[in-house]
């Protein structure tokens, strides 16, 4: 492969301490979790994490490394609450910003606009006004309307992970959603892309039809072929969320010895480590089952 491809360490070398860092992906769905976990063995910190949360926030605010947490929700779809995010939410461990989702939505198609803000209706008359003091309303000049100003959320980097993409980083989602990862990458001054497969740019349609096109080359900077790379989220059609090793996080996040032991078996190595650490957590899991 040639163009933008890169190796997985390649692609987050370029993430330095202090910066703001979207995420993409939905809470437990088409999460880019090897480039997460990447980031993990890295030593960078004091970041700000912009996104629609999942075990990607869970894991890095558990390792430290969030200073401030940009987001509308964080939850594991199927499991109401990441426990990770909720110790450090409960012990006031990260700054937060909390908006509603299609504040949050405006702000990121704000930044992809290059403008200072969107006009928007939601978080008029609600509780997101007097959680965020720094938020402005704005009078509309053709009416007498009022609207909250939402402000835009510039990225430095943005991570998304996709069903298929080619060296150059055009970009392809097969499932049900694309969970606003143009936006991220189009708001993002760096996007790395994770994908599934990367594929020549004339078998981008062998599989579905030109609108599951998400964003083009323009808007990627790095391409990394990373198989089950939004493990344990889904990544459909290609797998589901995997439900048996998400209860397995959950679990280990409730006593801190668990903890410990999870690291040290998922997050101490490299990709290949992890993947070969959750194939063995599964081939034990069959045998405990046919004895």
């Amino acid at each position: 492969m040639t163009g933008k491809a890169m190796s997985i360490d390649e692609a987050v070398s370029g993430v330095r301490s202090g910066m703001t860092v979207g995420i993409g992906g939905w809470v437990s769905r088409c999460k880019p979790m090897a480039l997460v976990r990447a980031l993990l063995r890295t030593d960078v910190t004091d970041l700000t994490v912009v996104a629609f949360g999942g075990p990607d926030v869970g894991l890095l605010a558990r390792a430290g490394r969030i200073r401030k947490l940009v987001y509308g929700f964080v939850s594991l779809d199927s499991i109401p609450l990441d426990p990770l995010f909720t110790a450090a939410r409960e012990a006031g461990a990260l700054e937060v910003e909390e908006y509603d989702e299609g504040m949050f939505v405006a702000g990121l198609r704000a930044a992809a606009q290059r403008l200072d803000f969107l006009p928007i209706r939601a978080g008029l008359g609600s509780d997101v006004m007097a959680a965020n003091p720094n938020l402005a309303t704005v009078a509309s000049p053709y009416s007498d309307e009022v609207y909250a100003a939402m402000p835009a959320l510039p990225l430095d980097v943005a991570l998304v992970h996709m069903n298929r993409a080619d060296a150059s980083g055009n970009a392809q989602f097969l499932g049900p959603d694309p969970y606003f990862d143009d936006l991220f990458a189009m708001a993002a001054d760096r996007t790395i892309v994770s994908a599934e497969r990367v594929v020549p740019t004339e078998r981008l349609l062998d599989e579905a039809s030109f609108h599951t096109l998400l964003f083009s080359r323009m808007f990627v900077d790095g391409v990394v072929e990373a198989p089950r790379g939004a493990h344990f989220t889904s990544c459909e059609p290609d797998y589901a969320r995997d439900e048996a090793f998400q209860k397995h996080y959950v679990a280990s996040a409730k006593e801190p010895a668990l903890w410990d032991a999870f690291a040290a078996d998922y997050l101490a190595g490299d990709e290949a480590a992890y993947l070969a650490a959750v194939d063995r957590l599964h081939a034990d899991a069959r045998t405990e089952v046919r004895a």
